[in-house]
């Protein structure tokens, strides 16, 4: 089982007060009680949405309050355990799975819910049609299913600015209008976008414009 780590340094903790709720109160709300619920929960939406976001902040509020998170992705070598005193299992990118990380995933959810603990997890698409074995698909989605949805203009215009805000950083308007008419509404890609912006402020010693947004670009080749 490998434990989550609470963030550390420049990048918040990411948290439910952190994320921009806009559309999906109702998934939030049930987050929050999650090791209250028996039924496994199953979170979907493209990429970029906050999928993860609200993993981490329902795991990081289970270690607040002293409990400990098995967390597995895609990414996570196998053999998967879950120790019986977790309180919260995670799998990420369910759509990623690989036949040897979808048996360890029916293994670890098999092994969760039969010590009572609860499953929390998360794809790109509704379980039905997650391209994984039978018996895991049915068990990903027979509980709570949420589609997460997009932040619409002014949510995603609101998050930015908060960000910025919380950098000490000057976003003008026209920088704004800039971000989020020439690029989707993709919170994880904006945020990058930031702090690679920030980043190219410090070093060229110079206000965040959009000559220099678009300098930056050029630079990129974007």
């Amino acid at each position: 089982m490998r434990q989550l780590p609470l963030d550390i340094g420049t990048q918040p903790a990411r948290t439910f007060e952190s994320f921009v709720t806009g559309q999906n109160a109702h998934a939030v709300a049930h987050l929050r009680q999650v090791t209250q619920q028996t039924a496994p929960v199953f979170l979907w939406g493209t990429s970029g949405v906050g999928k993860t976001h609200l993993l981490e902040a329902t795991a990081n509020l289970v270690q607040q309050r002293g409990g400990r998170v098995a967390w597995f992705d895609a990414s996570e070598p196998t053999p998967w355990q879950v120790d019986e005193g977790a309180q919260l299992v995670v799998i990420d990118n369910c759509d990623r799975l690989d036949e040897a990380r979808q048996q360890a995933a029916f293994a670890a959810f098999i092994e969760a819910t039969t010590h009572g603990i609860p499953v929390v997890g998360a794809g790109t698409v509704p379980p039905v049609d997650l391209p994984v074995r039978d018996d895991l698909r049915t068990r990903l989605g027979w509980g709570h299913v949420f589609a997460v949805q997009p932040l619409s203009e002014p949510e995603a215009r609101a998050a930015l600015r908060r960000e910025a805000d919380r950098r000490g950083l000057f976003l003008s308007d026209e920088v704004m209008d800039y971000l989020l008419t020439h690029f989707a509404r993709d919170l994880k890609h904006l945020m990058s976008l930031l702090d690679r912006l920030d980043e190219f402020a410090l070093v060229h010693k110079r206000a965040i414009t959009v000559p220099l947004l678009k300098q930056m670009l050029t630079e990129e080749g974007a």
